[in-house]
């Protein structure tokens, strides 16, 4: 597989990006760059990001990096703050942060894990959504794709609380969707399936053979590249998804179907 063509897709726009350092947000980072973006990049790893963001800038792109802590709902708003500050708008958004949980059957599922579930994959959506809304409105117009995931549209007996967590964002999604559609502001999320990342590592050490379980379940019989799933992201927050809202559109290779 080789890497798309840039044709100008987000060409002008300005976006930001949680979970920026690494997988589906690292490739979104590099590829909304090439499409003409100018992305500011968060994430709590800031050796990593500074890194994209020298690597992106070297390419002649345009990319800034703050630090963000998805538990902390003051360091979100403090990132959309730093967005206001360099380019005083923001077309877009990509909330693609998440933190996994240890992989175990509901009855084993600890409080910890349901509160950091609760924090990092519903609640920093919340209040991302919410900052990026109010910015967005000064335009009158704006874009906003959220990242859930396949476990969401099923039972997740391994995952239980990442799968309720996602299930409930892909709620706020429709939501937010059909509360902000007369400011101008599309809303969509996606719901990749396996996809190549650490998270998937994590699992796997965790669980042996799940990579194998997965790509067993997939018609298309293998992961998706997080620049696969980038690239869905890439198209929603552009103007050719203009009519697209309120979708959560899979990215799972058919194992959904």
């Amino acid at each position: 597989m080789t890497t798309s063509t840039a044709i100008g897709l987000l060409q002008g726009k300005i976006v930001f990006i949680t979970g920026a350092s690494r997988g589906i947000g690292a490739a979104a980072a590099r590829l909304f760059a090439r499409e003409g973006a100018a992305v500011v990049l968060a994430s709590r790893g800031t050796d990593a990001l500074d890194r994209l963001v020298g690597d992106i800038r070297a390419e002649g792109g345009t990319a800034d990096a703050v630090t963000v802590d998805l538990a902390d709902p003051r360091t979100i708003e403090a990132a959309i703050d730093r967005v206001d500050q360099l380019h005083g708008r923001l077309d877009g958004a990509f909330n693609n942060g998440a933190a996994i949980q240890q992989p175990g059957p509901l009855d084993t599922t600890s409080a910890e894990d349901i509160d950091q579930q609760f924090a990092v994959n519903f609640r920093a959506h919340w209040t991302a959504m919410n900052a990026e809304a109010a910015l967005m409105r000064r335009t009158g117009a704006g874009a906003i794709v959220n990242t859930s995931s396949i476990g969401s549209r099923r039972a997740n007996p391994q995952l239980p609380a990442y799968g309720a967590m996602k299930r409930a964002l892909n709620s706020l999604t429709e939501t937010a969707a059909v509360t902000w559609g007369r400011d101008g502001i599309r809303v969509n999320g996606i719901t990749p399936g396996g996809t190549a990342t650490e998270m998937i590592d994590t699992w796997e050490a965790a669980t042996p053979g799940v990579v194998e379980r997965i790509e067993a379940t997939m018609p298309l019989g293998r992961m998706a590249r997080p620049e696969e799933v980038a690239e869905v992201a890439g198209w929603l927050l552009s103007d050719r998804a203009s009519m697209v809202t309120g979708a959560i559109v899979p990215v799972d290779g058919g194992a959904g179907a």
